[in-house]
């Protein structure tokens, strides 16, 4: 009995993504360096659960269904994070510090250790997780202390990673339309053929990933 394993081409979801966690760390980095008035936090939560959080729930979604858990673990992780920042910074009075949100970024930014450990195949998207990781440790130390030298550094840091998730989005979207590497994407390893490996180096061992294995 023969079994056919079917696989549908799908663009690839991380520069969306980078693109909603782009728009996120500017509106909070704004806040943080006092370049908007704390008053102004509920309209950038709002548009962070309007846009970030709904892309990057996308992301993540076609990052599984393209067989790539770094992509979707990420973009997932992500998704989450921005949604509760922006639920308790929509809800808290202008200006308000959270302990309770410093925590759940502290636990945020270990969690995004994940995926930019696993992802060192594609090192400009393990880069951008890895700077999501120390932003979000920041701003959880920033919520929990209260400071604004602490609020500060974070929202510098959070403007790095506006940078490099920019520039990551570009790279991998050049590399998806135009079928090469146009802009430096760092890919090494198992990654370091994706653009020129055959069919049947791309997909010899597909027999053995998730959902066609017998077991997870």
């Amino acid at each position: 009995m023969a079994t056919r394993i079917v696989v549908r081409p799908i663009g690839t979801p991380l520069p969306l993504g980078f693109l909603g966690l782009f728009v996120a760390t500017v509106g909070f980095s704004a806040l943080q360096l006092g370049w908007l008035a704390p008053e102004q936090g509920r309209a950038v939560a709002i548009g962070v659960l309007a846009l970030t959080v709904p892309v990057q729930l996308i992301s993540a979604i076609y990052g599984f269904l393209a067989r790539d858990p770094v992509a979707g673990t990420g973009m997932a992780a992500l998704a989450g994070t921005w949604a509760a920042a922006g639920l308790v910074t929509a809800t808290s009075p202008p200006g308000a510090s959270s302990p309770g949100l410093g925590v759940l970024f502290l636990a945020a930014a270990a969690m995004m250790l994940v995926p930019a450990v696993a992802g060192l195949s594609k090192i400009v998207a393990a880069a951008v997780m890895a700077l999501t990781s120390l932003r979000f440790a920041l701003t959880g130390v920033a919520e929990i202390t209260g400071g604004d030298m602490w609020a500060t550094v974070a929202g510098g840091a959070g403007l790095v990673l506006a940078a490099a998730a920019l520039y990551a989005a570009l790279a991998l979207e050049l590399e998806d339309t135009h079928h090469r590497t146009v802009l430096p994407t760092g890919r090494r390893g198992t990654g370091a053929d994706t653009m020129t490996g055959s069919a049947q180096d791309e997909l010899s061992s597909v027999v053995h990933e998730a959902g066609v294995r017998k077991q997870l």
